[in-house]
């Protein structure tokens, strides 16, 4: 059973309610001059799976490059904005889908509702939260780190409240996994406000993976959870496909999926699995139907122990073959070994 979150709307799609689990990731460039670069991206991205995409907005030229780039997307942009409250302001001009704020460190209280103010007008929703390494000064040496994050998101939000607005996402992030959850779980049973969950600072791929999965994936099996991003040193790429995995693998997918499975390499291999494994992986997100593909090193571990694969591809001595359930249905060089996989995975599209 999912908790019952507030539904908020986000640009074309609606955060909360009875919605899916939004994926997201967030920009890992400095913005170029050209808009065609961020608008290929932004594509693939969203061809992958991602819903909804953050960008940093440190200066005015940032927020108004940023609001010619929503103008020319379909898929919603997020601004992030720290201190400068007119950055905020400006990019609220354009078609931005939500802004990322905390309101605490925008300064004066009539700065903090100037942009409440315009979100409202605007209908754009806010992000909030706490993260565990920013808490406020009072708050640093809580003994309960949990308990501290939540107090610090509800302060941001009483500042929302009294201005009547209650368009918000929360986020409580930390880089410790049981302090992250016991925060989200803690904030769930009071509030009904959509959550941002992810682990913060979470590390290069493999520290990422089961920080997140630890922390996420217990979260989500509560029902807890609106929208995630798998924070990850690399590309944004590899979030979305963390995520992708995340959610099918916990039956919260709502896109078809590919299930790539693959064997290491052993003695036995004859065909560089981990080559060609990650070669295409980043390709498979984008195929809208359910398949499994396998990705296998010899004879030994091919049709055989991959026989429900809908196509796989192993190592025979110089060649690859190309197999269906367990069925051997072509042969080839190994140097045609890309060309052929993607001529019979057309056939099952």
């Amino acid at each position: 059973m999912r908790r019952k979150s507030r539904p908020v709307k986000v640009g074309s799609l609606t955060m909360g309610g009875d919605n899916p689990v939004v994926i997201q990731t967030m920009w890992d460039k400095a913005l170029t001059p050209d808009l065609e670069e961020e608008k290929k991206a932004l594509s693939r991205m969203a061809a992958m799976g991602c819903s909804l995409v953050r960008f940093a907005a440190p200066n005015q030229k940032s927020a108004e490059h940023l609001g010619r780039l929503a103008q020319e997307t379909d898929i919603p942009l997020v601004a992030d904005i720290h201190f400068d409250y007119r950055i905020a302001l400006r990019c609220m001009d354009f078609p931005i889908a939500k802004i990322r704020i905390n309101p605490g460190n925008i300064g004066e209280a009539w700065k903090t509702e100037e942009v409440i103010r315009k979100a409202a007008d605007k209908g754009i929703p806010l992000r909030v939260g706490a993260n565990e390494g920013s808490l406020p000064k009072e708050l640093r040496g809580a003994e309960n780190r949990a308990a501290a994050m939540v107090q610090a998101a509800e302060e941001q939000l009483d500042i929302l409240e009294k201005l009547n607005f209650d368009q918000a996402v929360v986020s409580l992030k930390s880089s410790n996994v049981e302090i992250c959850r016991t925060a989200n779980r803690l904030f769930a049973e009071k509030y009904d406000y959509p959550l941002h969950l992810g682990v913060t600072e979470a590390g290069p791929l493999i520290p990422s993976l089961v920080k997140s999965t630890l922390a996420l994936g217990d979260l989500l099996r509560e029902g807890i959870g609106d929208t995630i991003r798998i924070s990850i040193s690399d590309s944004p790429y590899k979030e979305i496909m963390a995520c992708r995995e995340l959610l099918a693998n916990l039956g919260l997918g709502t896109v078809p999926h590919v299930n790539l499975v693959s064997c290491p390499k052993c003695g036995r291999t004859t065909f560089d699995t981990h080559k060609f494994a990650e070669e295409i992986e980043t390709s498979l997100y984008s195929i809208d139907k359910n398949l499994t593909i396998a990705v296998m090193g010899c004879v030994v571990n091919g049709p055989g122990e991959a026989q429900h694969a809908d196509l796989g591809i192993t190592g025979m001595g110089d060649q690859i073959a190309l197999f269906h359930k367990g069925e051997i249905i072509r042969r080839a060089p190994l140097c045609q070994a890309n060309e052929v996989f993607w001529e019979e995975l057309e056939k099952l599209r």
